[in-house]
Parts: C-alpha cells; sequence; structure tokens
C-alpha cells in the first residue's frame, strides 16, 4: 500500500507539490489551492505536536472510519468536512505568501515524515501505529494534489 515509508512514492509527493501553482484548477470543494498548501502544512504540524487540534475521536472513527480511511483501495470520498483547525475559512493558517507557503509546507512534509508518532492519536482515527501514520500521510497529501489536477 502506498506510503511515506516508501522514499520512491515520497519523492513523487514532492514532485507534485512542486508542481503547484497558484493557477492550479479546483476538481471539488471550495478550498483554494492555496489554503490546500496551509491545510496541508497544519495537518502535518497538528500531529507531530506542533500546532493545537482538539480530538473528534468516536467509536465508530477509531474502527470503521479509520479502517476504510486506511485500508480500501478506494480514493478518498470529496467534499468531507476537515478539523476547524487545519479549515482556512475557519482557524486554520490564513494563506499569505504562495512560495513561502510552499515552503512551509516542503518543511512540515519533511519533519512529518521522520517523525515517530507510533501510537499518537489522529483526532478523528484515534492512536495510529508508525505505519499507519505514513499511510495516512501519503493518501492525506495525495488526496489534495488531485483535487487540484497535481
Amino acid at each position: 500500500m502506498p506510503s511515506l515509508a516508501d522514499p520512491a512514492l515520497r519523492d513523487q509527493l514532492l514532485v507534485r507539490i512542486a508542481a503547484v501553482q497558484p493557477g492550479s484548477p479546483r476538481q471539488w470543494g471550495r478550498m483554494t489551492v492555496h489554503g490546500m498548501l496551509c491545510h496541508l502544512t497544519d495537518s502535518f504540524l497538528s500531529v507531530t505536536g506542533d500546532r493545537p487540534i482538539q480530538p473528534a475521536s468516536s467509536l465508530l472513527g477509531r474502527t470503521v472510519m479509520k479502517w476504510g480511511a486506511l485500508y480500501l483501495p478506494f480514493p478518498w470520498p470529496k467534499g468531507v468536512p476537515t478539523r476547524p483547525e487545519v479549515d482556512q475559512e475557519r482557524r486554520g493558517t490564513p494563506p499569505t505568501d504562495f512560495q513561502q507557503d510552499k515552503a512551509r509546507l516542503l518543511d512540515a512534509f519533511h519533519r512529518f515524515a521522520n517523525h515517530d508518532m507510533d501510537g499518537r492519536a489522529h483526532p478523528i482515527f484515534g492512536p495510529l501505529t508508525q505505519a499507519q501514520w505514513q499511510r495516512w500521510g501519503y493518501l492525506h497529501v495525495d488526496h489534495h494534489l488531485r483535487q487540484f489536477s497535481c
């Protein structure tokens, strides 16, 4: 299964992030391409412990949703609401300079990919293993890059 633990797949995502431009066309949702960069950065920082995020875990989220999101061989559904702390229209980091925000994402991406998070809790899915975090990281970035045709 694709994961950030695979250096080749990690490099492919980095190439795709580099290709993101201010005019990259949105395929679904309300998020802007610039907001997507900040959303991914905020998401990575929230799981490494560098940005606070409130848990919203439930039995359904820790079981069925977690299993489906991490292991079903289908793309993530479009339009699923995100936590307010990583939503740029609510309490997420507002976009400022496109290139600086892209550089912040790349830094957060590398920190996340090299950070031991075994047992750390996802706000919805609850505790994840290191392998599950690496899978989540890949799927989350891939989902939003596809949202903007990258």
